[in-house]
């Protein structure tokens, strides 16, 4: 099991609690959904497994690879294969796309990135995401559309090559083009690494050339139904009415 969440009881410090003796469980390779409505916590409980310190743990454990990581920083958690793409990236001024990718991918590994290689594969990424290369020079996010932004995430998915990553409303803000380019990006990923996924979203189309192993509904921060692809297709024609019932 690649992670395995326990009975996770999270808020903000504050003392607001937010994710309620949650559980799940992703195996190596699989992708998961989650939906629910809005407010149910879904986000936070991205923040909560990739460490964010807004999140404070109140109960529970998670283990990736089998190693208890509760209480460690997000730039461990990274190092050990975890990713985050967010629902709105923000801007990071003097530093360029190109230097921020290289430095994480040094920061991951512990080894020396070869530039030439590296700048080849981040062009081919590029291209593939159709962004054009002369965005890998400026500075992160700064300018960027809404639309080159969540390029900009992918870019990054693709290029860290993370065992498990969670994307947060990738598609979220998006027109049919880029929701497309977005989806073959993450498909991509997929091809290239075998790693397992956690898609938080509420649109179905971004999933359209996925294979989902397992979906979950998320209400009032504890997982109410879990189930397969066809819990998609429920919640499209239904809503989320009944779960919260």
């Amino acid at each position: 099991m690649l992670l395995d969440v326990q009975n996770l009881n999270a808020g903000l410090e504050e003392g607001k609690e937010i994710l309620r003796n949650l559980n799940i469980q992703i195996d190596s390779g699989e992708t998961h959904v989650l939906m629910g409505p809005n407010g149910a916590g879904k986000s936070s409980l991205g923040n909560a497994l990739m460490g964010n310190p807004v999140y404070k743990i109140n109960g529970g454990k998670i283990l990736f690879k089998g190693q208890d990581i509760t209480e460690d920083s997000t730039d461990k958690r990274a190092k050990l294969g975890m990713f985050m793409s967010f629902q709105t990236p923000v801007e990071i001024p003097g530093i360029s796309v190109e230097a921020f990718i290289r430095s994480a991918i040094q920061q991951r590994t512990g080894e020396h990135v070869k530039l030439f290689q590296f700048q080849k594969e981040l062009k081919a990424c590029m291209e593939f995401l159709s962004m054009n290369s002369e965005y890998a020079k400026r500075d992160l996010n700064v300018g960027f559309s809404g639309g080159e932004r969540k390029k900009s995430e992918i870019l990054q998915l693709l290029m860290l090559k993370p065992e498990f990553a969670i994307l947060d409303e990738t598609d979220s803000g998006l027109d049919v083009d880029a929701v497309r380019i977005v989806s073959a990006g993450i498909e991509e990923y997929k091809k290239k690494t075998g790693g397992s996924l956690l898609i938080i979203t509420h649109n179905a189309r971004i999933l359209d050339n996925l294979k989902v192993d397992k979906v979950h509904i998320l209400v009032h921060g504890s997982i109410v139904t879990t189930g397969d692809a066809g819990l998609i297709k429920e919640i499209e024609n239904e809503g989320f009415e009944k779960f919260i019932k």
